[in-house]
């Protein structure tokens, strides 16, 4: 008997049984597959997926003290369909990819600062670690994977890219601007015409495969930045995966902004939900005024992981946004690898940034960042 796909399956659950259910195919990756059906949205979590702290997390939005800033589930149990963890939601309107003037960098800005001042101790749990870290450890060893495959089937690996060998050979651009709705490695919505950064690579790169570039980059970040060693105590409710992708228009009269994806929310450092902004920011990814608008609205919302207003927002998330950099060139060099595919624009630039990372000195302490 012939298995039903995946997407198929999940239509027929979020149709409460009804085969050949009409759906929409939103996402499908190795760590989920996304459908719509009518005003319904069924997830298939990944097969690896922490099952007792994801009931948690779904547990955590569907609580009240979350109304208006993550999106409540349907249902705050989790069920299974093939061995796969599922959850069901209400159908929201994402960010449009086609309007990069309207993308709600203010919005984004509140929700987290709301999200981290949420009382922990009020929140059914135990309420798990925020994946931020586990992730960064996980784009590492698929990183060491995808490369150790490219070595023994004879490629000569990336060249750094001021030495000039990409996967494919090709020399990285200096001033393109990313494609329209473009998505980083790791899911990530690229604001769409985005400025790109200049190829700044210091001398000392020249030479280094890009995988090796990226290892150096990681060897700057304290031991519990790479998962390799328990995070400090403490911390925020996180929402651990931040981008725009990540906000829909919710249901009912007011249709305001929510916060999607609790498959990585937890307690942890809240810096790292601005960690992809700053690392956009840096990289030259996001323009000056999309940043002030997003730093500043998260700062007048009481947010506590940038400084106060009008201070130097670095010394907070310098740490947090090296370790997104860390982890989007892994994926990008990993992915590049696996498809035999030439890096764009943005992976190169953000490889481009692990370089300049790569010549700091370790960071080898293990506080955290606010």
């Amino acid at each position: 008997m012939n298995q039903e796909p995946l997407p198929a399956a999940l239509a027929a659950y979020a149709g409460a049984g009804e085969r050949d259910a009409p759906y929409e195919l939103l996402a499908e990756r190795e760590d989920g597959t996304v459908v719509r059906c009518g005003e319904i949205v069924a997830k298939a979590h990944a097969g690896d997926s922490d099952r007792a702290g994801l009931a948690v997390r779904m547990r955590i939005a569907a609580d009240e003290a979350l109304a208006g800033v993550l999106l409540a589930p349907l249902h705050p149990e989790v069920g299974y369909l093939g061995g796969r963890p599922v959850s069901l939601w209400p159908y929201g309107a994402p960010v449009d990819p086609e309007r990069p003037e309207d993308a709600p960098w203010e919005a984004a800005g509140r929700l987290l600062a709301a999200l981290h001042q949420v009382p922990v101790h009020r929140l059914p749990g135990p309420v798990p670690p925020m994946r931020g870290p586990a992730k960064l450890a996980r784009a590492l060893r698929r990183l060491s994977r995808a490369t150790a495959t490219d070595a023994v089937g004879g490629r000569d690996g990336a060249r750094s890219p001021d030495g000039a060998r990409s996967p494919d050979g090709a020399r990285s651009p200096d001033g393109a601007r990313s494609p329209d709705g473009a998505r980083s490695p790791d899911g990530a919505r690229i604001p769409a015409g985005a400025r790109s950064g200049a190829a700044l690579v210091p001398g000392p790169a020249e030479g280094r495969s890009a995988g090796d570039l990226v290892r150096a980059a990681a060897r700057t970040l304290p031991a519990w930045v790479r998962g390799e060693a328990p995070a400090p105590r403490g911390g925020a409710l996180c929402h651990g995966d931040l981008h725009l992708g990540q906000l829909v228009r919710g249901p009912g009269p007011d249709g305001g902004w929510r916060l999607i994806d609790v498959d990585d929310l937890g307690i942890g450092t809240p810096a790292w939900d601005l960690a992809r902004p700053a690392a956009w920011y840096a990289a030259g990814l996001l323009d000056t005024g999309a940043w002030v608008r997003f730093l500043d609205s998260y700062r007048a919302a009481g947010g506590p992981a940038a400084g106060p207003p009008g201070s130097d927002p670095w010394p907070e998330l310098d740490l947090a946004a090296r370790a997104l950099t860390v982890q989007t060139a892994a994926l990008a060099l990993a992915k590049s690898a696996e498809n035999r595919r030439r890096l764009e624009d943005v992976e190169r630039l953000m490889v481009e940034s692990c370089a300049r990372i790569a010549s700091l000195p370790p960071d080898l302490e293990a506080r955290a960042p606010s």
